[in-house]
This record gives C-alpha cells, sequence and structure tokens, in this order.
C-alpha cells in the first residue's frame, strides 16, 4: 500500500497576490507623495508585505 500525499503551491499564490497588492499601494504611495493619501499608501503597503509573508508561512507544508 502507498501513501499518496498531495501538496499545493498555495502559499506562493497567497504570497504573489499580497505581494503585488504591496506593490500597488507603494506605487500609491510613490505618486501622491506630498498628500494624506501617501500616508495611507504607506500603511497599505507595509500591511500586505506582512500579510504575503504571513501568508507563505501559513500556507507552507
Amino acid at each position: 500500500m502507498a501513501d499518496h500525499t498531495q501538496t499545493t503551491d498555495k502559499g506562493v499564490g497567497v504570497g504573489l497576490v499580497f505581494g503585488a497588492v504591496a506593490i500597488l499601494s507603494a506605487l500609491v504611495m510613490l505618486t501622491t507623495a506630498p498628500e494624506i493619501q501617501a500616508a495611507w499608501g504607506f500603511a497599505a503597503a507595509v500591511t500586505f508585505s506582512a500579510l504575503a509573508i504571513v501568508g507563505m508561512h501559513f500556507y507552507w507544508h
């Protein structure tokens, strides 16, 4: 009897999605530099980059 294990690359996908959103947030930060939207862009970039790392670690098998 052979045991079959199935693994997924869900961690990579989650990391890529949150990483892409973090990059878009950083672009918002750069394009609206002297305004309050730059602060929101920075906050979103930091949040989504942290979520990308957490998602990769959470789903990595």
